[in-house]
């Protein structure tokens, strides 16, 4: 933030009103020649900018500015109060012309809104950056995930954009799938040194939110024999991940609302609010624009929470990292028994393939290590791994909503085709799942990937 007014006590004024507002980075400065060097050699996301100085006047200067910097927000503030004055600068290119002596409030209001339209714009240029390029800035951030896919590479890219925003993060995606791993990656983008606290709000009253989130002093309740912080502190001003935010109670929706809205808490006992510097990357299984169009979930908290809003697709949408991640998961497991990994075979591939995960990735490590540990050194685990899979697909057949294949289901027409057509249409399936891939495709029919050209060419020659 740069203050330009050549009265030393104007300056020390809206100096002590921009810390107040929680900002840290203030350069001050005295006269418009001073204020062009560093315009041009400094990084500045809005300006403060007194009419009335000797030498380059203020007009001048925003008039270099608008044309130097035209995306830079400009607040004029003056004690010129005439129409004239502010017509002018506003076609010259100011974002806000106030008139002093200016309320603390009005203050605060208009540098919100110039500091959120920078904040914007250089998020749109980071966003539009970070799309026109097919590999990582910080692969390191993301080194806990094992993919190949595309679809998480493209919200690998997607966070390096927004990571550095004072805006909250919602990620969304079902059990399993690795959303805490997605606000760890996130940490490591921004400020690794910096605290990071977790909680996982399911089951939590409305009491013991207030408590682990803003703490409380001593004697504060029945049994409160010392204060203790909250994670909110705990977090400082590093990362806070809330975990299942869809199942805050309509009494906490609103306490995190306000907390959100002020970016401040308070310690139960304590009647001092305290700033929260914290970022905020909540996350959820749920589905929470539904919760809200059915009254269950805030729509103000909604849109606050989901400023930027990342969905990490299940495992069964990625078929490139099904083996993958099974081998993984495999040589960790032998690793930990002090045995030889075992390889995969093509029918334990095609019959992974066919399963639908609804635990995803850690029901399939939950599955590999489970079937290692059962057999002994020398024998093949995947017989019970089979087995194991066999019996999670038919307890789950019995589970509302249960959908033992993929979004992309095979619908059998009605009376049922003959096998030969059967082949054709399992084919087709298994193309389009595997976008067209020969070697994934002949892997998911537990085929060869020359039987599966011999066959694409028959069915083409039947065309």
């Amino acid at each position: 933030m740069l203050v330009v007014d050549d009265e030393t006590s104007s300056l020390d004024s809206f100096e002590l009103a921009l810390r107040s507002f929680g900002l840290k980075q203030i350069i001050l400065c005295t006269n418009g020649k001073q204020a062009r060097e560093l315009l041009t050699t400094r990084p500045v996301d809005a300006v403060l900018l007194d009419l009335v100085m000797p030498g380059t006047s203020g007009e001048d200067l925003l008039a270099w500015a608008g044309d130097e910097f035209p995306k830079l927000p400009i607040i004029v503030v003056t004690g010129i109060d005439t129409v004239e004055s502010a017509v002018n600068c506003i076609k010259a290119g100011a974002f806000d012309y106030l008139v002093k002596p200016i309320e603390e409030n009005q203050l605060h209001v208009s540098l919100g809104r110039a500091l959120e339209l920078s904040s914007l714009r250089q998020e749109n240029l980071k966003l539009k950056s970070c799309f026109m390029r097919e590999d990582l800035e910080h692969p390191e951030a993301f080194q806990d995930f094992l993919t190949n896919s595309k679809s998480l590479f493209k919200v690998f890219r997607y966070l390096e954009a927004v990571a550095f925003s004072n805006h909250p993060i919602l990620v969304t995606g079902e059990t399993g799938v690795g959303k805490e791993l997605v606000a760890k990656a996130i940490h490591k983008l921004t400020n690794p040194k910096a605290p990071f606290a977790a909680v996982n709000l399911a089951g939590l009253d409305e009491h013991l939110f207030s408590d682990t989130l803003c703490g409380h002093k001593k004697g504060a309740f029945t049994g409160a024999a010392t204060s203790r912080q909250g994670l909110i502190e705990k977090a400082g001003q590093g990362i806070l991940f809330l975990d299942e935010i869809g199942d805050l109670s309509p009494a906490m929706q609103i306490k995190l609302l306000r907390m959100l809205q002020e970016r401040e808490y308070m310690p139960l006992g304590s009647d001092v609010a305290k700033p929260m510097e914290a970022m905020i990357i909540t996350a959820t299984h749920r589905n929470l624009e539904e919760l809200k169009d059915q009254g269950k979930f805030r729509e103000d908290l909604f849109y606050r929470l989901s400023t930027y809003h990342v969905h990490i697709p299940p495992l069964r949408q990625r078929p490139e990292d099904l083996v993958l991640l099974t081998e993984h998961f495999i040589e960790k497991a032998a690793y930990s028994l002090n045995r030889p990994a075992p390889r995969l075979d093509s029918k334990l591939k095609s019959l992974l393939a066919s399963y639908s995960f609804p635990g995803n990735v850690r029901e399939l490590k939950a599955l590999i290590h489970n079937a290692m540990a059962k057999t002994k050194a020398g024998q093949s685990p995947f017989g019970s791994l089979k087995k194991r899979i066999a019996a999670q697909e038919h307890e789950q057949q019995g589970r509302p909503g249960f959908t033992s294949r993929p979004a992309q289901t095979v619908l059998l027409p009605d009376p049922l085709p003959t096998l030969e057509e059967m082949n054709t249409i399992l084919v087709q399936e298994a193309m389009n799942r595997c976008q067209g891939k020969q070697v994934a495709a002949a892997r998911m029919l537990g085929i060869s990937q020359p039987a599966l050209s011999k066959r694409l060419k028959k069915m083409s020659t039947d065309l």
